[in-house]
Order: C-alpha cells, then sequence, then structure tokens
C-alpha cells in the first residue's frame, strides 16, 4: 500500500489547538484522523502557529476585531530533529514536533521560533502579514517539510500537496533529481509521477499569485532560471497553476467542483487531469453517538435531536446571555464572513423575514469570521451582529468561530442553512455534518448539495441550481439576477414547505432526518473519502 505524505497549511484536530482557520483545516484535521482508524500509512506535515489564525470577537461598537495570543501546547513531542531553509539568503532553522494526540495519524509540525532564527516570527500567524511572509511561510512547508521527512527517515511514496500553498514541495523534490544529474525536463516527469495535487476553491483569492521579484528575492528560484519557473507556474507565479503541472493526478472535491475547476483551468497546458473526489467527514469527530444509536427509531431519533439542541441552547445561553425557544425552528448559518457565500441573504427582503421572527417562527443562529485583512467580511459579520441585536432572543451571533460552536451548530439546529452564488461553493462539509446528524439541509444546488440533495426527501434545494450564467446582461447584472432569484426561492420553500412540516407534519420531519442521516452517512465519510484517494490518486 502506498505511503503518503500530505502537505497542508493548516490542521483543525482539536477546537483548542490553533493551527486551523477553516474548513481546509478541519478536512485534514478529518483526513488524518480517518487515517489513523483505517491504519492507513500516511503521515501529515504542517506548520506550528505561535498566534494560530486570528481570535476574532465585538468591540465596544459591535465590530469585529483581531486578536492574537500566543500559545503553548505542553502535548507536543520533540523529535529532536532540526532542518534549515534559506529564505531571503539567510538560514532558517525548523525544530520538528510530533503531534498523535487526537486519535490521528502522525502530524509534523515545523517551527520557527527559535533563538538561532533572525526570522523566527516565519511561523507566527496563520494566513497573517503580507505576500513577502506568505512566500516564506510557504517554503518552509513544502521544501522544509520535504527535509523533514528525509531526516525523520520516513520513506514516502506519494506526496499529496493540498492546496497550492505546498508546492515549493514538488520544486524541492526536482531539485533533488537535478543534483543527481537529471536535467530539468527529466527530473520534473520523474517527480510527476510521486506528486498528487487538490485544489479547493474557483475563487481567486484562493489560488495565489506572487511576482517574480517576491519569489527571487525570497530565494525560492534557488535551483531553478526564471524560465523554469514560468514554464512551471506561468508569469506571475500562480501556485494552483504550479500544482496542476507538477502533480501526475489532481482532483477537485466535489462532482460539481470537478466540472468548474476543469471550465476554470481548461487553458493551463500541460497539467494534471483533474479528477472528482468528494470531500468527507471524521464522524465519531462530528456525529452525535446517540444519533448513530436511534436513527432507526423515529421516537428516539427526535428525542436525542431535542437533547442537542437543549445543548445548543444552553450553550448560546451561557456565551451570549440570549434564551432561545426548544419547540420553535432554529436555523444556523455558519460559513466563513465573504461576500459570495451571502450571509445576510436571507434578511434581504425585510417584509418576508419580519412577520416570521415578530411571530416567533424562526430562530436563527449566525456564526463566522472574517479574514483580518477583509474589511468587506468584517462588514457582513457587523450586519449580523446587527440583526441580532434588533431581534434578540430570535437572532443570535456566536463570535471567534471555531470547531466547539461548530460541533453544537451541526447537532443542535434543526436546519442548516447554506447560500453560497453557484458555483463558487467549492464543497461545504459543514452541511455534510449536520446531514448525518439529523439536521436538514437547505441549500441552493451547490458544492457537495448538488449530488447528495434528494429534494423533499432529505433536505430542501432552492434556487434551482441557477447560476449568473444562466441570466442575461453583464456580469453584475446577472449577479443581481442570481441573487433575487435565490432569495424568492429561499423564501418560497421555508414559507410554504420547511415551515410547514416542522409545525404541522412531525412524522414528515421525522422521516427526513432518518433519510438525511441514512444518505449521507457511509457516502459523505473521510472514509469513503479516503478510499477514494487510494483508488484515484495514490495507486
Amino acid at each position: 500500500m502506498p505511503r503518503i505524505a500530505f502537505f497542508c497549511m493548516e490542521y483543525g484536530l482539536e477546537s483548542d489547538f490553533k493551527i486551523y482557520a477553516g474548513g481546509l483545516g478541519i478536512l485534514a484535521g478529518d483526513y488524518l484522523k480517518a487515517a489513523r482508524d483505517m491504519g492507513l500509512p500516511i503521515v501529515g506535515i504542517g506548520l506550528l502557529w505561535k498566534q494560530g489564525y486570528t481570535r476574532q470577537v465585538l468591540n465596544e461598537k459591535d465590530y469585529p476585531v483581531d486578536t492574537y495570543p500566543n500559545y503553548k501546547y505542553d502535548f507536543l513531542e520533540d523529535t529532536g530533529i532540526k532542518i534549515r531553509v534559506k529564505i531571503r539568503n539567510r538560514d532558517v532553522y525548523c525544530r520538528v514536533w510530533k503531534v498523535d494526540n487526537f486519535d490521528n495519524a502522525p502530524l509534523y509540525l515545523l517551527d520557527t521560533d527559535l533563538d538561532e532564527n533572525e526570522d523566527r516570527w516565519i511561523t507566527g500567524q496563520l494566513y497573517g502579514y503580507f505576500e513577502e511572509e506568505r512566500v516564506a511561510q510557504e517554503m518552509v512547508l513544502g521544501i522544509g517539510g520535504i527535509k523533514a521527512l528525509k531526516a525523520l527517515g520516513i520513506e514516502v511514496d506519494v506526496y499529496h500537496l493540498n492546496e497550492g500553498h505546498a508546492v515549493f514541495a514538488a520544486l524541492e523534490l526536482i531539485k533533488e533529481q537535478m543534483q543527481k544529474g537529471l536535467s530539468f525536463a527529466e527530473a520534473r516527469e520523474l517527480v510527476k509521477e510521486k506528486v498528487v495535487f487538490t485544489t479547493h476553491t474557483p475563487v481567486k483569492q484562493g489560488n495565489e499569485e506572487h511576482t517574480y521579484r517576491r519569489l527571487d528575492y525570497m530565494g525560492a528560484f534557488d535551483f531553478f532560471t526564471p524560465e523554469q519557473m514560468g514554464e512551471i507556474g506561468g508569469i506571475p507565479f500562480n501556485m494552483t497553476v504550479a500544482g496542476l503541472r507538477l502533480a501526475g493526478k489532481a482532483n477537485a472535491v466535489s462532482s460539481l467542483h470537478n466540472i468548474t475547476a476543469n471550465n476554470m483551468w481548461a487553458h493551463i497546458d500541460n497539467r494534471a487531469e483533474i479528477i472528482g473526489i468528494t470531500n468527507g467527514v471524521h464522524r465519531p469527530t462530528w456525529v452525535s453517538d446517540k444519533i448513530v444509536q436511534n436513527t432507526s427509531n423515529p421516537g428516539g431519533l427526535w428525542e436525542v435531536h431535542k437533547g442537542l439542541k437543549q445543548e445548543l441552547i444552553d450553550f448560546i445561553h451561557k456565551r451570549t446571555g440570549q434564551k432561545l425557544d426548544i419547540n420553535k425552528l432554529l436555523i444556523g448559518f455558519a460559513r466563513r464572513a465573504v461576500p459570495y457565500k451571502r450571509g445576510n441573504l436571507i434578511f434581504k427582503n425585510n417584509d418576508r423575514i419580519e412577520p416570521l421572527l415578530k411571530e416567533g417562527k424562526i430562530q436563527i443562529i449566525f456564526s463566522g469570521k472574517a479574514h483580518p485583512l477583509d474589511d468587506e467580511g468584517k462588514e457582513i459579520i457587523a450586519s449580523q451582529v446587527g440583526l441580532a441585536r434588533k431581534y434578540p432572543g430570535q437572532v443570535v451571533f456566536l463570535e471567534d468561530y471555531d470547531m466547539e460552536i461548530a460541533r453544537y451548530m451541526t447537532r443542535g439546529c434543526d436546519v442548516w442553512l447554506n447560500n453560497p452564488r453557484k458555483p463558487m461553493e467549492a464543497c461545504g462539509t459543514s452541511g455534510m455534518k449536520a446531514a448525518m446528524n439529523g439536521v436538514l439541509n437547505l441549500s441552493v444546488l451547490d458544492g457537495w448539495w448538488a449530488e447528495a440533495c434528494r429534494d423533499g426527501k432529505n433536505g430542501w434545494q432552492f434556487g434551482d441550481g441557477m447560476s449568473a450564467d444562466d441570466f442575461t446582461g453583464d456580469l453584475e447584472a446577472r449577479v443581481i439576477k442570481q441573487d433575487r432569484n435565490d432569495l424568492t426561492a429561499l423564501y418560497d420553500v421555508l414559507y410554504t414547505r420547511v415551515l410547514p412540516t416542522y409545525y404541522n407534519n412531525r412524522e414528515e420531519w421525522l422521516k427526513m432526518m432518518e433519510r438525511s442521516i441514512d444518505s449521507t452517512y457511509d457516502r459523505y465519510s473521510a472514509r469513503r473519502m479516503l478510499g477514494d484517494y487510494y483508488n484515484l490518486l495514490y495507486q
């Protein structure tokens, strides 16, 4: 069985182990946990973030602000290994720590916070700082990761680069072969046989580009000429393009995303074929044991759900002082705060939403974070907080979204709302977690839900899978029409299908909960995902 080294910038293994930011890290953590469950020969490579991602809290004006505490972890195992990466023409030393405390396959984390380093803060903030430090972080992950594996004596058959952040790992492997006497072309072809690449997002900001001047100054060219770097990543150097050209095989993270990614990168020559392998979640981490035990017992399932809903309500009361009603429909929306996810879509027509709130028909929980440098995302959060202030007891905002909040929400809500602009959502694994807990998805047909939805059976769709391309006019006009279409459809489904079923047909609601669990529990598990990786990418 092939031995895999999995490279990723972030890992979500446990809520208080702050080396994750969002969905990419949660997926990576679930991947390592499933690998451990299945006894697979997989190791993870990452960075030990001293300050993690932002701790994002609300100030006295209800506006999100970023704080950066220093974290120390007493469970890290010092491997005794130090490796060296040359960055900005200076030696940067990296200590290698091992983590396997969370029922995960071994994870090796590189740490630059050492006395001998002039650049000790490279591993300070996850996705923090600006372009120069981002390149330095990616050089430590990729180049340093390959050196760490060799120093640890870990033999690897396949190098899995999870997103473009890790592409310097493949360049380091090519460099090693060229130092043995192979030409650039020969070394590149040899390395491609051992590298696979996963692309995760159609969003432009998620597909990094760096100028050649910056890469040259940072030392990323190192062994390569500008022409060779251009042949790999284009001009400017695009990390996703490089990943696709350096890998022998590549995958998108859902069936729909596979179509989107192949269209998006169709103009890139000499790239790996992109296939679709839909993400999955680690069931022991995210699915309540009580739900699993009562799936085929409708009465028991409802009582368990009520218990989990009460736990969420108690958690909210402890965090915010607000007390929600267990008998009222509870809608959850937890997402990274970016415009395409349309965090306030449900509030875009006050005449339709306000009566439901004033009559006590629905309750809504918002949670999420914006990137520290994303002012537009922070405005979205501020508006959600404003709604919570306007409708106390009906709308709640939970600040500093993390794995703990996610676990309570995906187990305790009645409905999981998701309304990105199709096709911008690559997958959306939070909806899988909700579905496996019997929380019914109410979502546009994007990401994983486009392949999982059985409308009216295991959840609901709205918008009929329309994207901006289905409308006429310039891009701005088409997006406005897409938003209007989805908003009208959301209210229609909520008023005519969701609310009547919840309040007037409990038997059907329970059947839908059972179908939600049955249709997702195996199909969208991390076990299935890893099986697909071995069968379709690693062999």
